[in-house]
């Protein structure tokens, strides 16, 4: 990795308190793994940017999403509309229940069935969340992936 590239990620996430919703064991358990993996490797470059390592704080404000991006010689707010992932998180929440429930009565052919779709949906969200973020902040698979999962974080109602 080269040392431009290697600037370029986040050192720290933090989710507003206000703005997070109550959680399940599970839930909890998927966010901080999600932050955990995060934070060991990512790629995440906000345009116009002069170089991180940067720090990102996760907000809901007036049902938009709130990226808040620090780094040196940096600081910006991006406002993302979340209306287009709605659906999304809506059948993305549907199966993870589903699977958390097969986890622990299901067949491992049903709970690897449902693991797919999880994961369908994940990427699906994933891909729109780069989508979003096209000309503000460009990230790999992977971390948009993890950032998703904190997207999701804002959202249950465990």
């Amino acid at each position: 990795m080269t040392e431009d590239r290697a600037n370029q990620c986040l050192k720290s996430i933090v989710i507003d308190d206000d703005s997070l919703a109550a959680a399940s064991r599970d839930q909890e358990q998927e966010r901080q793994v999600a932050i955990f993996d995060l934070l060991d490797s990512n790629y995440f470059e906000p345009a116009e940017a002069p170089g991180g390592p940067y720090d990102l704080k996760l907000s809901l404000i007036e049902n938009r999403l709130a990226l808040d991006i620090g780094g040196p010689g940096y600081e910006r707010r991006h406002l993302l509309s979340l209306s287009p992932f709605k659906g999304v998180i809506k059948d993305y929440f549907m199966i993870c229940d589903s699977y958390y429930s097969a986890i622990r009565n299901s067949t491992p052919q049903q709970i690897e069935a449902l693991d797919m779709g999880r994961r369908g949906l994940h990427n699906e969200g994933s891909s729109l969340l780069r989508e979003r973020l096209e000309g503000k902040v460009k990230t790999d698979l992977d971390t948009a992936r993890r950032l998703f999962t904190l997207i999701c974080a804002l959202h249950w109602r465990g």
